[in-house]
């Protein structure tokens, strides 16, 4: 499961949490480990993702919108 999918059901899991105790404590983790900044990418790297998108979407290896929709209602 690549790391989009799992944020995805999170969410949806996140989404039903009923306790003012639990979402405090996601609050908390949040706030903590919320402000790790990301490392840039450089450029090479920045352009071989762009190529690599590129490749997958001529080779037909993408999902449309509607079908992720689909997938996770």
């Amino acid at each position: 499961m690549d790391i989009q999918t799992r944020k995805i059901a999170f969410i949806q899991e996140f989404l039903k949490i009923q306790s003012e105790e639990v979402l405090s404590r996601f609050e908390t983790l949040l706030k903590k480990e919320g402000s790790v900044k990301p490392k840039p990418l450089s450029m090479d790297d920045f352009n071989r993702r762009i190529d690599q998108s590129e490749n997958d979407f001529q080779n037909g290896n993408f999902k449309t919108a509607s079908e992720l929709l689909a997938k996770y209602k």
